[in-house]
């Protein structure tokens, strides 16, 4: 495990590192998620292996720290990433981002060009969400206000989201899951999508097929982004299809 500090305060993040070639090739997991959880197998896997891997866990989240005096807005998420990556020391690095981690790795390669080379999105966030408690996820935890939260909503949600998720939702600092969950809901300003259209860079949108694509897939194509369906699988592509998240991936990040 290594760590950065990339808060004023000296606030750690934290990341597993798996040594091999250059480029680097970096995993940003999802709300509540954690990397190396989420991301293990999949960096292991034969066609995505020997590769310098960074299964970073976002500030907030798993074994990094948790200040409770963090904005955790995803451009705030962003820059502590890059700070990360640079302690590291790899010049460039191919990014991976599930979910939240999906839309962090947008804003990151938006606000930090010269230090993402190519982008893998999986079922990532693009676009806002109305707030609505009932639902699980991102909108559900941003149903709350803050104060709502902490003094009860977490527990509500811990109860509604089942106990795999839970399992890595309750390293989470509250606040962070909180403030993160009502910044991704809101979106940013121009909005992920908007910022993905004008990257200049290879990009990769994975989507379970059962889905039928995401929203304006056609407009996502037209500006350059490829859009790749993966079978038999949720919304956690890389764990519920392990074989089939590799294949998509290897060829999106242009393995072999």
């Amino acid at each position: 495990m290594r760590h950065a500090p990339v808060t004023p305060h000296g606030d750690l993040i934290r990341w597993i590192e798996l040594p091999g070639a250059e480029p680097a090739r970096l995993y940003l997991h999802g709300l509540g998620a954690t990397s190396p959880v989420y991301f293990a197998a999949a960096a292991a896997h034969p066609l995505l292996a020997g590769r310098r891997s960074l299964l970073m866990d976002l500030l907030g989240f798993g074994i990094s720290d948790r200040p409770a005096d963090f904005g955790y807005t995803l451009e705030e998420h962003a820059d502590a990433v890059a700070a990360a990556v640079r302690a590291a020391g790899p010049d460039r690095v191919e990014v991976v981002g599930h979910s939240m981690g999906g839309a962090i790795a947008i804003v990151l390669a938006h606000r930090h060009p010269a230090l993402v080379s190519r982008l893998l999105m999986v079922d990532a966030n693009l676009d806002p969400i109305a707030p609505d408690r009932q639902r699980l996820g991102s909108s559900g935890i941003a149903g709350y206000t803050e104060a709502e939260f902490l003094a009860g909503g977490r527990e509500e949600v811990a109860e509604r989201v089942g106990q795999f998720w839970w399992s890595t939702m309750r390293l989470a600092g509250p606040e962070a899951l909180h403030r993160s969950a009502r910044h991704l809901a809101r979106a940013t300003a121009p909005t992920m999508r908007e910022l993905l259209l004008d990257l200049d860079l290879p990009r990769t949108f994975l989507h379970p097929a059962a889905d039928g694509g995401p929203a304006d897939a056609d407009g996502l194509r037209a500006a350059g982004v490829r859009v790749v369906a993966v079978p038999d699988c949720g919304h956690n592509i890389m764990l519920d299809n392990p074989d089939g998240f590799a294949g998509a991936a290897a060829e999106a990040l242009g393995v072999g």
